[in-house]
């Protein structure tokens, strides 16, 4: 592994030079611990196995419960998670819900029988409105340290991280009015979940400063889902609106799905707005515009929490607010002319 041609690659790959390179491999002192893992994550790109003594002992596991992986949303901010993780020497463990399986309850138990370090709560029952917060409470009296991300709770004392919901739906309706419409409809998940009614509130609020009503079925709560964009778009079709905002993604693109069906086009004939801009989103047919999580910076916030309460910093009922952002594409357009 010390050959020059092997150091030069390691060294392009990591943005160090080849003496660093060579620290690193030669476990010497006066290295960064994050230009370290630099050089760490260099080699595993390129194939390379670690010398023996480079493997170091974990400072232990941490658990990150995410409700699915079919949303690609909920895999890109386990990998930011995960890799924040591995640069501060802590091994995660990913623990995934699906119907049928492991409750939130039972897989926070098996983490904690484990002894896990912390646990990252990634929009879980924390979110849900109908649940009871007290078994974060318990949680925090067993002495495990905890953050979440997506749904603040005001009934929990713990970090909380979240995009500004509100903001994003203002973001969009005013994108879609900027460019004409004026029958706006917003496609969501169940509004028990705080961010989707935040993300409510944020619409029925830009459609207001529009000088519009706002209509009972302008908002249609559905799965967070294809099919659920696909129903709720349906619906908002059919009430006449030439734009659609959309609380996830893959929302937006059940709602592309349904305007297909009915023969209309779009951007031309109906303009779609997402939510989260998930890795593969522009490369939808047509690119998806959408409103973008900062998914870095939120899951960076959130792992630098966590490790400040693992660390004996005392916990605080915070919300960690993130600005997200408006990223046009072809799904949006000027309006059919009457």
């Amino acid at each position: 592994m010390t050959s020059p041609l092997r150091l030069t690659d390691i060294a392009a790959q990591a943005q160090v030079s080849e003496a660093t390179v060579s620290r690193v491999l030669n476990g010497k002192a006066g290295v960064a611990a994050g230009t370290r893992h630099k050089v760490l994550a260099a080699m595993d790109l390129l194939g390379y196995e670690r010398p023996v003594r480079l493997r170091r002992r974990s400072n232990g596991l941490v658990g990150l419960l995410i409700p699915e992986l079919t949303n690609p949303i909920f895999p890109a901010f386990a990998q930011v998670i995960e890799q924040a993780l591995a640069g501060h020497g802590y091994t995660p463990v990913l623990c995934t819900q699906t119907p049928g399986g492991a409750t939130e309850d039972e897989l926070v138990e098996q983490l904690e029988e484990r002894g896990v370090t912390g646990i990252v709560f990634l929009s879980g029952l924390h979110a849900d409105t109908a649940t009871d917060p007290a078994r974060y409470q318990r949680l925090a009296a067993r002495g495990v340290p905890f953050v979440m991300i997506n749904g603040f709770n005001e009934h929990v004392n713990a970090p909380f991280v979240s995009p500004d919901d509100r903001a994003a739906a203002r973001m969009a309706v005013r994108h879609l009015a900027d460019l004409g419409h004026e029958r706006i409809g917003l496609a969501i998940g169940p509004t028990r979940y705080v961010p989707s009614a935040r993300k409510a509130e944020g619409f029925r609020a830009a459609v207001a400063e529009l000088g519009r009503p706002v209509e009972d079925g302008d908002v249609q709560p559905t799965l967070f889902t294809v099919e659920g964009g696909h129903a709720a778009g349906g619906a908002l079709l059919d009430r006449g609106c030439t734009g659609i905002v959309c609380g996830s993604d893959p929302m937006a693109l059940g709602v592309v799905r349904a305007a297909r069906e009915r023969g209309l086009r779009v951007p031309e004939d109906v303009s779609v707005v997402g939510f989260d801009d998930s890795p593969l989103i522009p490369f939808t047919d047509p690119p998806l515009t959408t409103v973008r999580q900062p998914v870095r910076a939120m899951a960076t916030a959130a792992v630098g929490a966590l490790l400040e309460a693992v660390g004996g910093t005392p916990v605080q009922r915070t919300e960690f607010v993130f600005q997200p952002e408006l990223v046009v594409r072809g799904s949006t357009s000027h309006p059919p002319a009457p």
